[in-house]
């Protein structure tokens, strides 16, 4: 347990990003989820229509550092790439 008062504030600064960052990667999860599922399913223009939400959120969370930038544009070109080949 932090003893200083600079300590408490960095626990309490580190849970609030914690929580901050575990928001952005479960909305992230969720939606890639949601695309790949409706492509399972063979609908397309579903997942068209959801993929500038998933950018979004992809792109928001490699923006605060929750994941890398390499990592955001590998995710978006493989959705797309799926979305592509589910003509």
């Amino acid at each position: 347990m932090p003893i200083t008062k600079s300590a408490k504030k960095a626990l309490r600064q580190s849970r609030q990003k914690r929580l901050f960052n575990l928001r952005r990667t479960k909305k992230m999860k969720s939606l890639v989820k949601q695309v790949r599922d409706l492509l399972k399913e063979k609908k397309r223009d579903e997942a068209l229509k959801i993929l500038p939400q998933v950018y979004k959120a992809i792109d928001k969370a490699a923006k605060r550092g929750v994941i890398k930038k390499n990592t955001a544009s590998r995710k978006k070109s493989h959705l797309t790439k799926a979305i592509e080949k589910n003509k």
